[in-house]
């Protein structure tokens, strides 16, 4: 008996197997079309009725369809016929079933790339074809089927308490606002107006990992990597970029002598030409790094999101700047989500909001998708008062780490010369935001005793 003959009949007699197996076949995987019609009816019948039919139950419904010749509904039926109650490894045919699905996965992935290179599939390109046979090579049967709430209470209790890891920032409003800082497997967007600080911002961080210990890499496609260590030479060495020049080499070398023993971390930047590279790229890089100089970063900086590529689309009639621009950001994400670190990006405001001073997530230029896809987005705003006291001001708009009502708005101290931000006195923040009233609410045992949740008494 065929592999996919024991599949199709084992997804009637066996009610755990089909559970465990029908959200990861697919219709297309049965090359003989009555195998594919057969399938198809299983599944119809179990997306109605929630169980698998008996052998008597198809052939009825086989019977009922119009649009069966009759050698076609002999076929079927002949199959049918064919399947016995006989027992079989269960754990045996999951392991050939699971095979069996990602063989054609991989097999349709092949094929949908001779088509993208033969230009018959105008949607993606061929930058595309990489991520389209990794996805196939990752089917596989997930036993989870999720969060249980009252059987895995226990789990649930320890996530509670466990401490995540964070990457966090040397400015005490942002550490306020994430609680921490920037937790791993996230994607993190400034936005901000042109010659606002993106970059300043940026590097100044980037410059805050590096004195933390971590492995920083910055990837730029906006400025030369020359003009990017220059801007970090400037914060770590605390001596305005323009005297950078002037400094005699003993000195310099003094000062990155120091740098060196004061941080075991290491900062890679790499240069891309604008709107030539992609999260695949990016990928072939870490891979690279980590081969060649043993190198795996903590947190990585692109700068920035609108000048990347996409790995999947390519610009088009079909294909508008709002699938682009999110195609990017959900690429970039996945990309954090895959080598387990933060991304932090940037992106443009429009040109209604470059002269806004009250900054909103509809002033995103270009893609309102990427807000949409971003764990934490703030506005970088300036204004001529803020630029003579020094300061930019720093507007929460999307924040899944806290509640981005408290500290909404906040100013930090700027030194474009050395490109530094700093944190400003309490008095700085005056009515721009109200202190919460309590950071860590009494939790104990006794302080909930006679509370009443929901009709619940603790």
């Amino acid at each position: 008996m065929k592999l996919e003959t024991l599949i199709l009949n084992n997804l009637l007699r066996d009610e755990d197997f089909l559970r465990r197996t029908i959200p990861f076949i697919r219709d297309e995987y049965f090359l003989d079309g009555s195998e594919r019609k057969i399938f198809q009816k299983v599944r119809d019948f179990v997306d109605e009725y929630n169980n698998a039919p008996t052998k008597s139950a198809l052939v009825v419904n086989f019977q009922n369809d119009k649009n069966l010749t009759e050698e076609e509904y002999e076929r079927v039926v002949k199959i049918i016929d064919g399947f016995d109650e006989k027992e079989i490894n269960k754990e045996w045919l999951l392991d050939e079933t699971e095979k069996f699905c990602k063989d054609k996965a991989v097999y349709n992935a092949i094929l949908k790339s001779i088509q993208i290179i033969d230009g018959k599939d105008t949607t993606f390109n061929s930058e595309a074809i990489p991520e389209i046979l990794r996805d196939a090579l990752a089917v596989s049967f997930d036993d989870s089927v999720g969060h249980d709430y009252i059987t895995d209470s226990g789990s649930r209790f320890d996530f509670y308490h466990k401490e995540e890891t964070k990457i966090p920032f040397d400015l005490d409003m942002f550490n306020k606002i994430t609680k921490g800082g920037l937790p791993n497997k996230t994607l993190n967007i400034a936005l901000a107006g042109t010659g606002v600080g993106k970059s300043l911002f940026m590097c100044h961080m980037a410059a805050g990992c590096l004195s933390q210990g971590k492995n920083v890499l910055y990837i730029t496609m906006e400025m030369a990597e020359e003009k990017i260590a220059e801007r970090i030479d400037a914060n770590l060495m605390n001596i305005a970029i323009d005297d950078l020049k002037s400094l005699p080499r003993q000195m310099f070398d003094d000062r990155i002598s120091r740098i060196k023993n004061k941080t075991e971390g290491k900062l890679i930047i790499k240069e891309y030409p604008t709107a030539s590279a992609h999260s695949g790229h990016f990928r072939a890089l870490l891979n690279e790094l980590n081969l060649k100089k043993q190198f795996r970063p903590d947190i990585i900086f692109i700068d920035y999101l609108n000048i990347c590529a996409s790995s999947r689309f390519k610009m088009s009639g079909s294909v508008n700047t709002y699938v682009y621009i999110k195609g990017i950001a959900e690429e970039l994400r996945g990309l954090a989500v895959e080598f387990n670190v933060p991304i932090v990006s940037a992106t443009q405001t429009t040109r209604s909001g470059y002269a806004n001073s009250d900054v909103e997530l509809t002033d995103t230029s270009e893609s309102f998708g990427l807000p949409a896809t971003a764990d934490f987005m703030f506005a970088l705003i300036s204004t001529e008062d803020l630029e003579k006291l020094g300061q930019i001001l720093v507007k929460q708009l999307k924040n899944r780490y806290n509640d981005p009502s408290q500290y909404r708005r906040f100013v930090v101290g700027v030194d474009k010369s050395k490109m530094r931000l700093y944190d400003l006195e309490l008095s700085a923040q005056k009515d721009l935001y109200q202190e919460p009233k309590n950071d860590k609410p009494d939790i104990s045992f006794g302080s909930l005793r006679n509370k009443n949740f929901d009709g619940i008494k603790i």
